[in-house]
C-alpha cells in the first residue's frame, strides 16, 4: 500500500505542476462573426468588436475582415468579421468571458451574427 501511495502522489505532482504553468500559459483568442447581414459588416467592425480590445485582460486587439488572398480549398473567406485578443494567461481569458464589457457586447450585438467560431491557440 505504501509503494500506491507514494506511485500515486509522484503521478500527481507533475499534473500539478503543468497546471500552474498553463494557466500562466500565454495566449491567442481569434473569434470569427458570420453576420445575418453582410450590409452590417463595416458597423460591426468599427463599433461592435473594438468594444472585446477593451475589456480588462486583453492586452494587444486586432480586427478585421477576410484578406483578398487567392481562392484555395483550405482558405476560408465566408466570415465577415474577425478578431484576435491577446491574453497574458489562460486565466485572463477566463476573466475576460465574465468581463462585464464582453457581456455587454454579447447581448447588444449577438443578434447581428448568425454563426461564431473561436480558435484559441497555446503561445
Amino acid at each position: 500500500m505504501k509503494t500506491v501511495g507514494v506511485a500515486s502522489a509522484a503521478a500527481v505532482l507533475p499534473i500539478t505542476s503543468i497546471a500552474k504553468e498553463m494557466a500562466k500559459q500565454k495566449m491567442i483568442h481569434q473569434v470569427y462573426f458570420w453576420l445575418h447581414d453582410e450590409a452590417n459588416t463595416q458597423e460591426f467592425l468599427t463599433e461592435a468588436v473594438p468594444m472585446l480590445g477593451r475589456c480588462k485582460t486583453v492586452g494587444k486587439f486586432i480586427a478585421g475582415t477576410p484578406a483578398a488572398t487567392e481562392k484555395r480549398d483550405v482558405v476560408d473567406h465566408s466570415y465577415q468579421v474577425a478578431c484576435t485578443a491577446f491574453f497574458d494567461s489562460l486565466e485572463d481569458q477566463l476573466v475576460y468571458q465574465t468581463d462585464p464589457t464582453h457581456l455587454e457586447f454579447i447581448e447588444k450585438y449577438s443578434h447581428m451574427w448568425k454563426k461564431v467560431q473561436v480558435y484559441d491557440i497555446a503561445i
